[in-house]
């Protein structure tokens, strides 16, 4: 067994760089990653000109694209691929353009196939903007395919 199937951070580390690698909205959002550990992730993003809706304020779907990306990088932490069965957001202050804005995702619940996980988002001086929850369910396969095999044997 290698230090990185026995060190749950290495894992993380693993699947979060071989999601990233692959995840074009979060790539095309310019979202930012500071922080994954296994069921917690914390990222990032800089409200755009062109996130800004017509009241000159950042579109609530925006915001919602970047709780659920962390929900995503902190619920498939594991190397187990999981996806939202459910999610809901509460907008709770307005974020505008130049606004930096970080979502933190921490898991509640896991049991099963299912999860409970909460992510704030807040801006950079600490401003709540937004309160999302997300319930994932754990579906065949491997965010790594084969990595678990391949690493218990070596």
């Amino acid at each position: 067994m290698t230090d990185s199937y026995a060190n749950p951070q290495a894992l993380a580390d693993a699947v979060t760089q071989a999601m990233w690698s692959r995840d074009h909205a979060a790539q095309g959002l310019a979202l930012q990653m500071l922080s994954v550990k296994p069921g917690y992730a914390l990222l990032a993003m800089s409200v755009r000109g062109d996130m800004v809706n017509g009241h000159g304020i950042c579109h609530g779907g925006f915001m919602f694209a970047l709780a659920d990306t962390a929900f995503a990088y902190a619920c498939n932490s594991y190397n187990q691929n999981t996806v939202a069965s459910s999610c809901n957001i509460d907008f709770l202050a307005p974020a505008r353009e130049g606004d930096v804005l970080e979502a933190e995702a921490v898991e509640r619940s896991l049991s099963g196939r299912t999860g409970v996980y909460d992510i704030t988002v807040r801006t950079r001086s600490g401003k709540t903007i937004a309160l999302f929850r997300g319930k994932s369910y754990r579906i065949k396969g491997e965010v790594i395919a084969g990595f678990e095999q391949a690493d218990a044997s070596a």
